[in-house]
């Protein structure tokens, strides 16, 4: 028998259970609704976690004095190694791996004033290309400059949270601020960073100068950190081993030892963040299921419920001549076409959800941030839509499967004597 007469029988069959057709296709597509959803929701919560992390720097990697715990050229161990400002320069004119780098120096607890407003911070002294290691954007203004570094000129850039509490909402830029008693000119505003990485203070919470203008504020010579990032992520380690290896030249200390000189990496805490984003999806994604699932048993129990009433068909079908195959066949075309089309609605009526909902608040309110940077974008994916159709094909082959056996079992006697 062929598939075009049993399909046309397994649409006749639906047409004449349509209200019970019609309850099940929606109760499908319910589950399938809710799945993409929630995947929609775990897809947009990784995305604006890592997000949140990257803003730190999109590679980071700091470097930082350290003691060595190796003997290197005859001298002790337990040597206190100190990173010097002509190591930067070195650094990042001999290793090619390095693509951008920037000494850094701080001074917390700062005392910044405007016309009787007073906030304290912390001073970040760096060179330009900070700016981008660290993934700082300007709002209004510009960022230090070339020029600045070497006429060390007194000029400031503020973070968001700074220039709000020193200045409210009035403009920031070509005021002046005083810094422990200093005169410095605003030339920028920083915009504002939603960060859950950092190392000190939040950015937000800081005041960046050029690296030679912190010379009034204390000694130049011996930067905290170098703060820098490699030419490509797949480069990373070499350029670290790079870069370690010509402090340790300069320095005179084991290229091995890596004590000397510590480096954080901050790439390696991204599987923390992407461990936490994937437990969430995960979960997620077993409550969508089971919603799924329960919309399953719903199709189940009702093909059930049509065997049982149409036995004594069976019975004469069988007895006509009808094959276990072909009743078998008939009841999986009913299940698969029930499933398809609450599929179909399913996936409508998720994308139209995902697109009404739009966003949800997610690290805004805890940053004061309103421009919805920090919200979680509900977006369907072409995966979200392939892993509902995956699970819904399995849900209702399963569902669709058990009532078909069972129809295709039925001894023809006992069916036809079935009342």
């Amino acid at each position: 028998m062929s598939w075009k007469f049993i399909f046309s029988e397994s649409l006749a069959a639906l047409r004449f259970h349509r209200q019970r057709t019609l309850f099940t296709t929606l109760s499908l597509a319910w589950g399938v609704t809710c799945f993409v959803i929630l995947i929609s929701y775990g897809n947009g919560f990784e995305r604006a976690l890592v997000k949140a992390f990257t803003a730190v720097g999109q590679d980071l990697v700091l470097t930082m004095s350290g003691q060595t715990s190796e003997q290197a050229g005859g001298l002790r161990t337990g040597r206190r190694i100190r990173l010097e400002y002509a190591d930067a320069t070195m650094v990042k004119e001999s290793v090619p791996l390095v693509e951008h780098l920037s000494p850094e120096i701080m001074r917390n607890g700062v005392k910044a004033q405007f016309r009787g407003r007073e906030k304290e911070v912390s001073l970040r002294a760096v060179w330009p290309e900070y700016s981008i290691v660290r993934n700082i954007k300007i709002v209004d203004g510009r960022w230090i400059n070339e020029d600045d570094r070497l006429r060390q000129n007194r000029v400031v850039v503020l973070g968001a949270t700074v220039a709000r509490e020193l200045f409210g909402g009035a403009p920031a830029v070509d005021e002046d601020i005083i810094l422990n008693g200093i005169h410095y000119t605003v030339i920028g505003v920083m915009d504002n960073k939603l960060q859950i990485a950092n190392y000190n203070r939040q950015d937000n919470q800081c005041v960046f100068m050029p690296y030679e203008s912190f010379s009034v504020f204390g000694d130049t010579k011996y930067p905290w950190f170098l703060v820098w990032t490699p030419a490509t992520p797949d480069s990373r380690e070499r350029a670290i081993q790079m870069v370690r290896a010509k402090l340790a030249e300069v320095h005179r200390f084991s290229p091995t030892d890596e004590k000397a000189v510590e480096v954080l990496a901050f790439s390696k805490f991204m599987h923390i963040v992407t461990g936490m984003s994937l437990a969430v999806k995960l979960l997620l994604g077993f409550v969508g299921a089971l919603t799924l699932a329960i919309g399953g048993v719903g199709l189940a129990n009702i093909m059930l419920a049509s065997v049982i009433d149409r036995t004594r068909e069976i019975g004469m079908i069988k007895a006509l001549g009808g094959v276990r195959g072909m009743i078998l066949k008939q009841f999986l075309v009913e299940a698969c076409l029930v499933v398809a089309a609450g599929g179909f609605l399913g996936m409508v009526f998720g994308v139209l959800a995902a697109h009404i909902i739009g966003a949800m608040p997610f690290l805004g309110p805890a940053f004061r941030d309103t421009t919805g940077t920090g919200d979680i974008h509900l977006t369907v994916s072409p995966l979200s839509i392939a892993v509902s159709t995956g699970v819904l094909l399995v849900v209702g082959l399963i569902a669709g499967l058990v009532p078909a056996m069972k129809a295709s079992r039925l001894d023809p006697i006992e069916a036809l004597r079935y009342e």
